[in-house]
């Protein structure tokens, strides 16, 4: 007797992986433009970093088995899950993309002003669909909540650190953006 596995799972991990290169390389590949001069950083955006980079090293380390979905469901469940994570990594690589490109000069792995810094809201939410997606691909419940956990406090510290600098440098020019664009998840209109 043989079991039949469904393939779906599989294609999902592949892509998501296929994903985490393209991810890659938008920051390694991405066009380096003139060195802008600094005028301000924020430290305590540092623990913010570590704490994204802690969540998906949660997501990648909790025991998980591969390709298998992340609970146990019916074989179309399966399939559609397969589908929208495939759908959420590719979707998350290309914000990711965009907001790098416009990012520019800006891009700093720490919070900072830079002459003529523009705000750009949209690469936390490519970075969090990143996480789900690698989280729901693996396979692992209790990994995918942790990491998002400790993502998400991560990026909060990570947005009111920069919130900080903007709001020193932007004045009520930021405050009235921030009142009408959150903070990590960008409304489609």
């Amino acid at each position: 007797m043989t079991i039949q596995l469904n393939p779906w799972p599989t294609v999902a991990f592949a892509v998501v992986m296929l994903c985490w290169f393209v991810f890659a390389a938008a920051f390694i590949f991405r066009a380096k433009p003139p060195a802008a001069k600094e005028s301000r950083r924020e430290r305590a955006s540092i623990i913010g970093i570590a704490l994204q980079g802690l969540s998906y090293a949660v997501v990648w380390g909790t025991p998980h088995r591969y390709f298998t979905p992340i609970v146990g469901m019916s074989e179309t469940a399966e399939i559609v899950v397969a589908v929208l994570t495939m759908l959420l990594a590719v979707l998350s690589v290309l914000l990711v993309m965009a907001a790098v490109r416009r990012l520019g000069k800006e891009w700093s792995l720490t919070a900072r002003l830079v002459e003529g810094h523009r705000l750009v809201t949209d690469i936390y939410t490519g970075m969090l669909g990143m996480l789900v997606a690698t989280g729901l691909a693996l396979g692992s419940l209790i990994g995918l909540v942790l990491g998002v956990i400790v993502f998400l406090a991560g990026t909060f510290i990570r947005v009111r650190s920069e919130e900080k600098l903007l709001r020193e440098a932007f004045g009520q020019e930021f405050d009235a953006y921030a009142r009408r664009t959150p903070a990590v998840i960008p409304r489609p209109f």
